[in-house]
This record gives C-alpha cells, structure tokens and sequence, in this order.
C-alpha cells in the first residue's frame, strides 16, 4: 500500500480527518495547533494524522491534495483547507454550515461562542 493509497483509505473512511504536524492532543506547530484547538473546542469528533510520523505521508498529503502547506481538514471525504481557510470558514459561520450540510454532528453553542469571542 502506497502512501497515497492509506491517504485516501483515511480520508474515506473517516466522517472528519486532520492531517496536522503532531496529534490533537500534543500539536507540533502552531498553525496545527490552531485547527485543532477548533475542532476540539467545537466537539467535533475526527482523525488526526500525524505527518511527522512518517515522511511519505507528509509529503503524500501534499500530492493528494495539491495543497502545499500542513494542517489538512477532510470532512466527508473533501478538502476544506488549512488554517486560514478553517479560522475564516470558523467565523463566518461556513463550517457550521458545512458540517450540517454532512450531517457532522458539532457543539452549535461552541461555535457560537468562537464568532463571539473575535467580533471586532
């Protein structure tokens, strides 16, 4: 099995994935830590990936997606983005209307209070 091939195998077979530099638990980079501090504190349950485990995975990532950069959220199989595509779909409320478009279950109130929270 290729690297590409475990790739779309994990994105498949996961409601929500997080390819990132680290875990969820014990982010390694700053913009990973981002994502997943989101995801997190909106209860959304997911995968993470951790590219720093494995090198053809890292840069697999970056094949499947033609997307360059680390963190990657998957949400039903689709590319959402990195980090800044998650934080601005987070505060204009467009992943709250993604992931209940994919049936993804997410606190709603969370999410509420991260587009509170950075109200200019």
């Amino acid at each position: 099995m290729t690297a590409l091939d475990t790739i779309k195998d994990t994105v498949e077979k996961n409601d929500v994935v997080l390819f990132m530099k680290g875990t969820k638990m014990m982010p390694q980079c700053g913009f990973s830590s981002r994502v997943a501090g989101i995801l997190n504190y909106i209860g959304l349950e997911y995968a993470d990936v951790n590219v720093l485990a494995d090198a053809e995975i890292r840069q697999g990532i970056k094949d499947f997606s033609e997307w360059p950069t680390i963190p990657q959220l998957y949400i039903k199989g689709e590319f959402v983005g990195g980090c800044d595509i998650v934080t601005e779909m987070t505060l204009s409320g467009e992943l709250d209307q993604l992931l209940e478009a994919k049936g993804v279950a997410f606190d709603k109130e969370a999410a509420g209070k991260i587009r509170e929270a950075n109200q200019g």
